[in-house]
């Protein structure tokens, strides 16, 4: 069989068979006289197991080895392919929530610059860096609990609180006073809203605010000298 021919019932370029020889792959049963690649049966069914694992996701280098040394390469070939596909998985079901998060905010604004746009990544990746993927399926369905209008509700409440606990940390009011126990009530209650009462998510929270700081992690809401107030609070209400 001429390499056109072989190329034509493989669903392959006579180019793509030019390199398989060139990568050690394939090489043709003979040569004719006037140098035109001939393939036997052999040649063939090696190609059928090229292609088959080509769709597997093989490298060429793994195929190689695979057909070469079956013994030897064969069971690492596989682990190697099934631990890259568990790592594509993982990396498509990533993208697929940054993409739902995404779609529902673009949902809920009427005009969302690119600013806007860039910067809602940014957070969610500094956000996949903290949290395991169980925990945001967690954060996921409590986001669907609690509704889009509460979460916006909660955003407006956050502010509101932060601009208070600042104003009682620039008069110089003591930590542990009633006001900063009732402030420091409600702030615990927004994040055991948004916790849904979680150690685990809890601990996440604390460790993306203790590694990335205060203003990072809040996306700019709370500065260092506030939440050190606040823990202070927290503390003296223990």
């Amino acid at each position: 069989m001429k390499v056109g021919t072989l190329a034509k019932k493989a669903g392959l370029t006579v180019r793509t068979l030019h390199y398989y020889e060139e990568v050690g792959l394939l090489a043709p049963a003979q040569r004719t006289e006037a140098g035109h690649r001939l393939y036997g049966a052999a040649e063939v069914a090696r190609l059928q197991h090229v292609v088959l694992l080509r769709q597997l996701g093989f490298s060429l280098e793994e195929i190689r080895a695979c057909l070469d040394q079956p013994e030897a390469s064969l069971a690492r070939a596989v682990a190697l392919r099934l631990a890259r596909l568990e790592e594509e998985i993982a990396l498509q079901q990533q993208l697929h929530r940054r993409l739902e998060t995404i779609a529902a905010r673009l949902r809920a604004a009427e005009d969302v610059s690119i600013e806007t746009f860039i910067q809602t990544i940014k957070v969610m990746t500094m956000i996949e860096k903290y949290y395991t993927p169980e925990q945001l399926k967690q954060l996921e369905e409590r986001g669907r609990q609690i509704g889009e209008e509460r979460i916006r509700e909660a955003e407006g409440e956050w502010k509101d609180l932060i601009a208070e606990v600042r104003a009682e940390m620039e008069k110089g009011t003591d930590p542990a006073s009633e006001t900063m126990q009732r402030l420091a009530a409600r702030w615990q209650g927004l994040i055991q809203e948004f916790t849904g009462g979680d150690p685990g998510i809890y601990q996440s929270l604390k460790t993306m605010y203790q590694q990335e700081g205060p203003a990072k992690a809040s996306r700019g809401m709370v500065d260092p000298e506030v939440t050190a107030y606040m823990v202070k609070a927290m503390q003296a209400g223990e």
